[in-house]
């Protein structure tokens, strides 16, 4: 390979975090004009390797190269001046402004001492139509979709000079169409000469259209490759160090007694016309596109909105969860879509994040006993593997997939019957994956009912007894686990 062929090259990166070694020794080198998928369990040091690129982390040791220059920016702006952004996985926009002002944040054009809008609105214009997107320029970002937004970071990246485009984890929460478009606005990219690094936990993705893969493991660089030089069993076993059971451990558990009964349920003006029984140690995947009104349904379902119209049933009793509390009470519980905004409180300890539904087991005689709180949350963390220096550490310093698992434990703790995953392994490694389908899999062997929400139709096949699906809003259908594919969930979403 020639060496103007290499676009940036890292050289023996270390970097060393109080009590962690995120980065050891890696070295490795992407190719000019090319899409390149950097892969690893959630912990790997994925995002430490983005931060050094993006000049976020600077106190790191050994070399990087860029266009055969050595390479150690300061600060962002030094990063971005040399050609290299980031769009990250929490899109940077300014929801307020405009498509073209957000273009230009940071990169104003002028003419004179004056902000020349009209020679920005011409650009972004141009911009926007060299990637065959159809977007007014004009328009205010917050009334855009998450796969738009996206192509407006892509444009400010642009405006950078950008050479070098870091994407991480672009799809997470795209439609199958959008995704489309999105892949078509990459490939024009790097037909222009722009070289993507592209961060993915989905192997279709990467198989589909990276043409090289880099491994890391435990901070280390396992390997470099042509993606046509692996498998996909091949690039798990390299990620996870060993190999891998069934990727979907479904178990045939024979379903009990029904522990929750909906019929007719509906929130005016919201969604309706949802029936469905969910059995003691059953898996009920609910299916749909982004927007069907699955996240709404269960939302009525635990109190946090309020229905309108249908009644819903809980081990034999006609009840109504005013709140969520309530719903707790009754034994209910929520992993949310959203993690760090929802499911956890991220300056909190593990520890405290564990125990903080169940505070009734820690406290005795009025006052919490912190010798309870650390015999629950060391409990936990040893059943899920929970990846942390300590049960004292704050939680926002956990990888995605640990914070995951503290936000189940905290539902384990409370001992719900029935457990609502929504989209339980978005933005998470094939290992931690695998732990979370066993979790599941557990809570049904001792006759919990679990709900799980997910875009991804092959883990609901994968897992789920039942699947219902929903449509614009409505429920539209229901599947038994035999009659599950892609093909019939596909012909109800749309």
């Amino acid at each position: 390979m020639e060496k103007s062929d290499i676009i940036f090259q890292l050289n023996h990166i270390t970097q060393e975090f109080p009590g962690v070694k995120a980065l050891d020794d890696v070295s490795f080198s992407v190719r000019r004009g090319r899409i390149h998928a950097l892969v690893g369990e959630n912990g790997a040091g994925k995002s430490t390797l983005i931060k050094v690129l993006a000049g976020i982390n600077t106190h790191f040791q050994g070399e990087v190269f860029f266009n055969g220059q050595s390479f150690h920016p300061k600060n962002p702006n030094e990063s971005q001046q040399m050609g290299i952004s980031v769009v990250h996985q929490e899109l940077k926009l300014a929801e307020t402004l405009s498509v073209t002002e957000n273009m230009f944040l940071g990169n104003l054009m002028y003419k004179g001492k004056l902000v020349d809008w009209k020679g920005m609105r011409k650009k972004a214009r141009e911009m926007l139509q060299s990637l065959h997107v159809e977007l007014d320029e004009n328009a205010l970002v917050d009334t855009l979709s998450v796969a738009q937004k996206q192509i407006v970071e892509i444009c400010k990246a642009m405006n950078h000079n950008c050479q070098v485009l870091i994407m991480d984890e672009p799809s997470a929460v795209l439609t199958d169409r959008e995704l489309d478009i999105l892949f078509d606005v990459i490939d024009r990219l790097v037909k222009s000469g722009v070289t993507i690094l592209y961060i993915s936990h989905k192997f279709d993705e990467i198989f589909q259209i990276c043409q090289d893969v880099t491994v890391l493991r435990d901070g280390k660089h396992i390997d470099t490759l042509p993606i046509e030089a692996v498998t996909r069993p091949s690039l798990i076993n390299m990620m996870v160090g060993r190999e891998m059971g069934m990727e979907y451990p479904k178990e045939v558990i024979e379903l009990g007694e029904p522990l929750l009964q909906v019929e007719g349920l509906g929130q005016q003006g919201v969604f309706g016309g949802v029936d469905f029984t969910l059995h003691k140690g059953e898996i009920l995947g609910i299916s749909g596109l982004v927007g069907a009104g699955r996240t709404e349904l269960v939302k009525a379902i635990l109190g946090i909105e309020h229905i309108t119209e249908g009644t819903i049933t809980y081990k034999g009793e006609k009840i109504v969860n005013k709140n969520f509390k309530e719903a707790i009470q009754r034994g209910f519980g929520l992993v949310p879509e959203s993690r760090k905004e929802q499911g956890l409180v991220q300056m909190f300890s593990v520890k405290e994040n564990i125990c903080m539904v169940s505070m009734d087991k820690v406290i005795e005689g009025g006052v919490i006993r912190n010798s309870k709180v650390k015999e629950y949350a060391g409990e936990y963390v040893k059943k899920l593997r929970i990846a942390t220096p300590g049960i004292d550490t704050e939680v926002q310093y956990l990888s995605g997939g640990n914070q995951q698992k503290v936000v189940i434990a905290k539902w384990l703790m409370e001992d719900c019957d029935v457990i609502i995953l929504d989209e339980p392994t978005r933005g998470i490694d094939v290992g931690a994956k695998s732990e979370i389908y066993g979790l599941m899999t557990e809570l049904v062997k001792k006759g919990k009912g679990v709900i799980m929400i997910s875009s991804e139709m092959p883990e609901i096949i994968g897992m789920c007894d039942n699947v219902i699906i929903m449509h614009e809003r409505r429920m539209v259908g229901k599947l038994e686990r035999e009659e599950l594919s892609q093909q019939k969930i596909m012909s109800y979403c749309t």
